[in-house]
């Protein structure tokens, strides 16, 4: 399965980082996926209103992010929580993506939502997260599913290292991990060719 996990703190060295690299590492062991992060530290997409994502003349950053969320079959969103709410830059991606010329990043995906926090937190920006995604999916008219376990990194810097290597309590690595396999259950159960065509 090819896999896309999107980091979408634009600070350096951030926790959605270090989680998206815990992320890799687990599904690392199977030897099953192939795995790629696009981190936002480079975000470069206007804001809406003060401009737009052109099709033809993407930057690097742009490039970088829609190809490997093109080629995806599963796509895991990690978003620190801001506010009680998605940071900004996610927010405006999924917005300014979220149109016709960009239909196909919403087309035969799965979609997943985890906040991160280093506090305890997470929830609401992986549930504001949710509501869009669902929405720019139904109203672009295409066959996407957004899985419903998210999840809540509480407490990230204390139970993952700066290069996402796992160093704190056993009740996260656990639902970490139970996040990874739900998600890749329903993200299998959604590929597999459908046996009713649909009209």
């Amino acid at each position: 399965m090819n896999i896309a996990l999107l980091s979408t703190s634009s600070r350096i060295n951030s926790n959605s980082l270090r989680f998206v690299n815990y992320l890799k590492h687990i599904l690392a062991e199977s030897g099953q996926h192939d795995v790629s992060i696009v981190t936002f530290e480079d975000y470069d997409i206007p804001f809406v209103g003060q401009g737009s994502v052109k099709k033809d003349n993407l930057t690097p950053f742009q490039q970088e992010l829609t190809s490997v969320w093109e080629a995806a079959d599963l796509v895991i969103f990690a978003l620190p929580e801001y506010n009680w709410t998605v940071p900004p830059q996610a927010a405006n991606t999924i917005h300014q993506l979220g149109g016709p010329a960009f239909k196909h990043l919403f087309e035969n995906k799965v979609f997943a939502m985890a906040g991160v926090s280093n506090g305890r937190g997470g929830r609401q920006p992986a549930l504001d997260m949710t509501t869009v995604t669902n929405k720019i999916i139904s109203f672009t008219n295409s066959y996407s599913i957004v899985s419903p376990k998210l999840y809540e990194s509480h407490e990230t810097d204390k139970n993952l290292d700066e290069n996402g290597q796992f160093i704190g309590h056993e009740v996260y690595q656990r639902t970490v991990r139970n996040f990874v396999d739900y998600t890749l259950n329903v993200a299998q159960r959604w590929m597999q060719p459908s046996l009713v065509e649909v009209k």
